[in-house]
């Protein structure tokens, strides 16, 4: 399988490269040359195969020839060791919520961390690299899992300072090793843009190899196009997904997911009030705002990097916003309300979730995805009068100190730091 870029499509890769560069030239997003479809009958076969089993059939031939079919299946059962549930929260409308939150640092960003960390490892073989990272949130622990202690890695997360859940914080910047972390005095568009400076940086990548392990790098957006499969394999008659968006790579996998076979027939990308998509799907115009922090961090993007991707998987396969692409903004009262709701019917969602249930609402057969553990979110839970237990992941790293270092959104001093090591 080649890749290309979609800002310069004259620039042609394989998986490996694709994978190491992260962004092509002009800061441009990789996409695979073809999407391979499978029909009705194929669907099915793959519907009644188990999760890892299914998932190798599904990546297969985006990592072929490069990775032969024993390699993907090694790569994918040790990255996919952790369970999947489809629960119930509404049954007289059919809702559900997918439960991605199972993985070793609770968010859904452990399927695409932990595949694009086994895969960059053998691609690399004895190279070294060092991985550059902005989270909001839950990316930040998943790849700092994910990566711990693979040799010939160095992996860079910066984040916004005093605007990230503090336990969410902790489960990334208390690991040290080669994990280090960066508080930026900003939002999360200030970190996200000195990555995308850094990867632009010919003088920089010539001294330092870096790649990317946000949802610009298609081995992440690969990996999630798994567990929209097993939707359907848990419950046939979803035909419907609800995508809390922050970044919008999530939904890009949904619809590389349609585009493969699987029959959903809307998508509704739930932002909150970071609402450039929404805005841009009502009158057509492009017009982000300043990042504005809610209770759902992790979402707090203005400037979502992976709409390209939607934007070209729409024109080219015929996806029609407000028809098949739906997107809506939820506040943070909408959004406290519906967990408060939800508890009271006896389902626990963190904020993230709850948004998107709120999102799609008034929709029958549908699927939220539930990206984070309700735990990692105990000051809003708190607020709302719900108290749980820290699940052993959390409980370990409460007291522990953060090691991350503090600094202002400068490019030349992130250069020099980057340089320093």
């Amino acid at each position: 399988m080649q890749y290309f870029n979609l800002k310069d499509p004259t620039q042609i890769v394989s998986f490996g490269e694709a994978i190491q560069l992260g962004l092509g030239n002009k800061q441009g997003l990789f996409m695979p040359s073809e999407i391979p479809e499978f029909f009705d009958r194929r669907i099915e076969e793959l519907i009644n195969m188990p999760f890892a089993e299914r998932s190798v059939e599904i990546l297969a031939p985006y990592l072929a020839p490069e990775f032969d079919y024993d390699e993907v299946k090694e790569i994918v059962h040790d990255a996919f060791n952790f369970s999947v549930k489809l629960e119930s929260v509404n049954q007289i409308k059919n809702q559900h919520v997918l439960e991605l939150f199972h993985g070793p640092s609770l968010a859904f960003k452990d399927f695409g961390a932990r595949f694009l960390a086994r895969c960059l490892s053998k691609v690399l073989g004895a190279n070294e690299t060092t991985v550059l990272t902005a989270t909001s949130g839950d990316t930040g622990a998943a790849v700092a899992h994910a990566f711990y202690a693979v040799d010939n890695v160095r992996v860079v997360i910066l984040y916004p300072k005093g605007k990230v859940a503090p336990l969410q914080e902790k489960l990334f910047s208390t690991l040290g090793y080669n994990i280090e972390t960066i508080a930026i005095e900003g939002d999360f568009d200030a970190c996200q843009a000195l990555v995308k400076q850094a990867f632009s940086d010919e003088e920089l990548r010539q001294e330092v190899p870096i790649s990317s392990a946000n949802s610009i790098n298609i081995a992440r957006l690969l990996a999630q196009v798994c567990y929209y499969f097993e939707i359907m394999a848990q419950h046939p008659q979803v035909n419907k997904v609800c995508v809390p968006s922050g970044n919008f790579g999530n939904l890009t996998a949904g619809l590389i997911a349609k585009v493969m076979g699987l029959p959903v027939e809307k998508f509704m990308a739930a932002t909150n009030a970071n609402d450039t998509v929404p805005r841009f799907l009502q009158d057509g115009t492009w017009a982000p705002n300043a990042t504005i922090p809610t209770i759902t961090n992790a979402m707090d993007v203005a400037q979502p990097n992976n709409f390209p991707r939607v934007e070209y998987l729409a024109r080219a396969y015929g996806f029609k916003f407000n028809e098949t692409i739906f997107s809506q903004s939820v506040s943070d009262a909408q959004t406290k309300a519906a967990v408060k709701s939800l508890y009271s019917k006896g389902y626990l969602a963190d904020p993230h979730t709850a948004l998107g249930v709120f999102a799609c609402r008034d929709w029958d057969n549908v699927a939220t995805l539930g990206t984070a553990h309700p735990a990692k979110f105990l000051d809003v839970l708190t607020e709302e009068g719900i108290i749980i237990e820290l699940p052993p992941e959390l409980e370990k790293v409460e007291d522990k100190q953060s090691l991350a270092l503090d600094m202002a959104p400068d490019y030349a001093t992130f250069k020099s730091y980057l340089l320093e090591d």
